[in-house]
């Protein structure tokens, strides 16, 4: 009789634990389902990052940046973008002229910063009259004069207290003679504004003539102070946490820390 007794409660058990297993497994089933469907959802500037072969020659999180922009802005021509990457040498090509539309490099140039801005590198930023140095953020490519430096193109900056004096400081694109790799080989570095993004003689004009007329310039730094203050720049680059830090902390020991004026 006790081993009957036993034997049914055994089997009662049993088929209780299975049961349970049973359902676990059910409630688990659309959460395994709904991750697998979160990890399809690609993001669209990636996409276009990777469509333009841009990988290895702009850094994602500038692009990212400057894209943020892009979609918020209004530029009379949405078929140019050009990013500035002040976090690179001035002995690199640091200028990156885009063509939206046809989804292509047209420009990989070296481009000088401005004289109090640091030597090889940019590491100060001010909107200041009279600070000679640069400053970061987004800005509208305008239009063509001919000045003391040739040829030449205003820059309307679009963000108030961080680059808005642009044209009252005539911070304009032009061509220079110490923006030049000789230069870079008899200094060690390109020569240096009083604020503006010169750039090498042969390629000013050219340049100037495809962004001119009311397209989109992004000046990035990685710079945290520019980060805070900017209506348009708002969420984190979509780049593993691991590899940015990695990168923040490489640049920092390079540099040494960003300043804005």
């Amino acid at each position: 009789m006790n081993k009957l007794l036993l034997i049914s409660l055994w089997a009662i058990a049993t088929s209780t634990m299975t049961g349970d297993l049973n359902n676990t497994q059910q409630v688990k089933a659309p959460i395994e389902i709904k991750q697998t469907e979160q990890e399809l959802v690609k993001d669209p500037v990636k996409e276009l990052y990777d469509e333009m072969k841009l990988q290895g020659t702009i850094k994602w999180e500038a692009f990212e940046q400057a894209m943020q922009g892009y979609n918020q802005l209004s530029p009379k021509n949405r078929n140019i973008m050009t990013i500035i990457d002040f976090t690179l040498p001035s002995t690199d090509k640091r200028m990156y002229v885009l063509d939206m539309k046809a989804k292509k490099l047209l420009y990989h140039s070296v481009v000088s910063h401005g004289r109090n801005s640091g030597e090889n590198y940019a590491t100060s930023f001010s909107n200041r009259n009279g600070s000679f140095q640069s400053s970061l953020g987004f800005y509208y490519a305008s239009e063509t004069y001919f000045g003391g430096n040739g040829y030449s193109l205003r820059l309307d900056g679009l963000e108030k207290g961080i680059n808005d004096q642009a044209r009252p400081r005539a911070i304009v694109v032009h061509g220079a003679d110490y923006c030049s790799t000789d230069i870079i080989k008899s200094t060690g570095r390109l020569g240096r504004s009083y604020g503006c993004p010169a750039l090498p003689r042969e390629l000013a004009k050219p340049i100037i003539n495809t962004i001119k007329g009311g397209s989109l310039m992004f000046i990035y730094a990685g710079n945290k102070e520019y980060l805070a203050n900017t209506k348009f720049v708002k969420k984190s680059p979509l780049m593993p946490s691991n590899t940015l830090i990695a990168t923040q902390e490489a640049e920092e020991t390079i540099k040494g820390k960003t300043v804005l004026n």
